[in-house]
């Protein structure tokens, strides 16, 4: 057995362990294609998204971007009335590894850009995301990845030992940013490399 090389996990959550995107609700509701990317890519765009994964209020949102573009009001209300809807559900194979290492005593830790709102919606409906041993939430922070700040929310906030945290994000500028402040990270492509990954760091899975 390889010997172990770190205490705990971290997880980013939408793409690693939350398969989510805005096609899942609005490959329904603007079934026009062409439509639907320029509405997803001019108006309700990811950077608009990614302000309520800043801080910013759900309401505050919609009501600013409806003033802009009142034509669109009732697709704009639905990015925050029907966000459930882009969250398809769990990758699996990563819950199982979240599972496995929980049973083992490892802990595990969320380190995610997510709107606090969007964050406790998502903690209703997938319960496995209430399990973790401590949560560094972009929205309730105000700070958002790839700025250093918020990784050293997570590593002061749980007293962690950054070279011996492993962490996983499928965006690789968070894992260089992950890096950069000492953590054990590694880019997320599916759950089978992950799972490797965590053996070659002596982990039981």
């Amino acid at each position: 057995m390889t010997e172990r090389s770190v205490d705990d996990v971290v997880f980013d959550i939408g793409g690693v362990l939350l398969d989510w995107s805005p096609d899942y609700l609005y490959d329904e509701l603007i079934p026009d294609a062409g439509l639907r990317e320029h509405f997803l890519t001019n108006i309700a765009t990811p950077d608009w998204n990614a302000q309520q994964d800043a801080g910013r209020t759900w309401a505050e949102a919609v009501s600013e971007l409806t003033s802009l573009h009142p034509e669109h009001a009732e697709w704009i209300e639905a990015y925050d009335t029907g966000w459930l809807k882009m969250a398809r559900g769990l990758i699996e194979g990563t819950a199982e590894l979240i599972t496995e290492l929980r049973e083992q005593g490892i802990p595990t830790y969320a380190l995610t850009n997510f709107s606090a709102e969007k964050w406790e919606v998502a903690k209703e409906a997938f319960p496995i995301l209430t399990g973790f041993t401590g949560e560094v939430v972009s929205g309730t922070e105000q700070t958002v990845k790839p700025g250093e700040k918020i990784y050293q929310i997570l590593i002061e906030r749980y007293q962690l030992d950054p070279a011996r945290s492993f962490y996983t994000d499928d965006k690789d500028y968070n894992v260089v940013a992950a890096r950069e402040v000492g953590l054990d990270a590694e880019t997320f492509v599916d759950a089978a490399t992950l799972r490797t990954q965590l053996r070659e760091r002596g982990l039981p899975v």
